[in-house]
């Protein structure tokens, strides 16, 4: 058993109507004036309204950035922690997916560290604490409500990374149900997936411990229970329930253990071609757990069974292989695109491609079977096969 250490969040509130406890929570951090990061279409769609009314009832004052895009770039943290310190913010809060809760994690660093975000992109590169950040995501999937990441894009020059440190860890997750009922059904499977990839790539990761194989176990035994249900019927609270704790989970196996060539092969697609990061990872999933199963066989068959109904008297390579199958079964009933066709990548960037992804550095690293720029454009080519 290798060594490990552990830094996480310092509270955890979980249950319907938590969102609105909000007011009391930022109470708690002895403030009562916050930036407020938040999705425009979160805010549109008026989600997080009894979140936003437990603030005022609290009497706290706030102030609101909700210039957003899908994959946000380094200048809307600077934006962000520019706005909170003008209104004098002495906590952040962050609502909605991973990109606002990222956001508002960077927000938290950047108004107390000096420079844009570019200057902290790495490892361990923020040195004073940030402002306390709670996150209350609407989706099930990112766990960015749990990790010590910000990711970010530059669409200029297809650069995509992360800050990433100790300091980002948040200091409170708000998870409330409720704030994703009204999450799309596609939306719903994305996140969903992702979260499965966090809990997969975290399990089978070269840095895996005790603690985040208990999380990650967990995650996707709770994911494959709720996921289909979910996106099925979103106002299924039972299993929105399942799939916010599976996330959460899945998330804290994450921050633990770190994630895969999964999340390395994503990075391009979101950098280059500007496609969602759960969307990439869902679609990608399948096609890297085939290439890693011969790596841990062991692990395959342990979460095959985690994932799904199986027979017991299978052998540990029959359940690995039926671990891959039962991911293909599930992202093909939640309306995962079975190819990267379907997400009009072209082809003759594959190289290009594999050689961006390789310097993903930790994640490839983590990864169960040691990978080359050669095997990573085999798996991208695999993944524009359709059988």
């Amino acid at each position: 058993m290798q060594g490990f250490s552990l830094d996480s969040i310092r509270r955890t509130v979980f249950g319907q109507g938590a969102s609105e406890q909000l007011g009391q929570e930022v109470l708690l951090l002895g403030t009562k004036k916050v930036l407020v990061v938040i999705d425009p279409q979160v805010r549109s769609a008026e989600v997080a309204d009894p979140a936003l009314k437990s603030l005022q009832q609290a009497g706290v004052k706030y102030v609101i950035y909700d210039r957003i895009t899908r994959e946000p770039e380094p200048a809307e943290a600077d934006d962000a922690a520019t706005l909170g310190r003008e209104f004098g913010a002495q906590a952040v809060v962050g609502i909605g997916g991973g990109s606002a809760l990222d956001l508002a994690k960077a927000a938290g660093v950047l108004m107390t560290n000096l420079g844009p975000a570019t200057e902290y992109v790495g490892l361990e590169l923020i040195k004073k604490p940030g402002k306390p950040v709670i996150c209350l995501p609407t989706t099930a999937g990112t766990g960015s409500e749990v990790t010590f990441t910000a990711v970010f894009t530059r669409r200029a020059d297809g650069f995509k990374g992360g800050i990433n440190g100790r300091m980002l860890y948040p200091h409170t997750a708000i998870l409330d149900p409720l704030l994703t009922v009204s999450c799309p059904a596609y939306i719903t499977a994305i996140t969903g997936m992702d979260a499965l990839t966090h809990a997969m790539e975290a399990y089978t990761s070269r840095a895996a411990t005790p603690l985040s194989d208990l999380n990650a176990l967990k995650a996707i035994e709770l994911i494959g229970d709720n996921l289909r249900q979910a996106v099925a019927h979103g106002e299924n609270l039972a299993a929105r329930e399942g799939m916010m704790l599976g996330a959460y989970l899945a998330g804290l196996a994450l921050a633990q253990a770190g994630v895969g060539a999964v999340h390395a092969m994503a990075y391009p697609l979101g950098a280059f071609f500007d496609i969602p990061h759960g969307e990439a990872n869902a679609v990608l999933l399948p096609y890297v757990l085939e290439f890693n199963l011969m790596a841990c066989p062991d692990r395959f068959a342990e979460m095959a069974y985690a994932l799904a109904e199986l027979p017991d008297d299978l052998s540990t390579r029959e359940a690995a292989e039926a671990c891959v199958q039962e991911v293909y079964e599930l992202s093909d009933d939640v309306g995962i695109p079975a190819s990267l066709d379907a997400l009009d990548v072209p082809r003759e960037r594959v190289p290009e491609m594999a050689a961006k992804a390789m310097t993903v550095a930790r994640p490839i690293a983590n990864n169960p079977r040691k990978v080359t720029a050669a095997d990573l454009e085999l798996v991208y080519q695999r993944a524009f096969m359709v059988e």
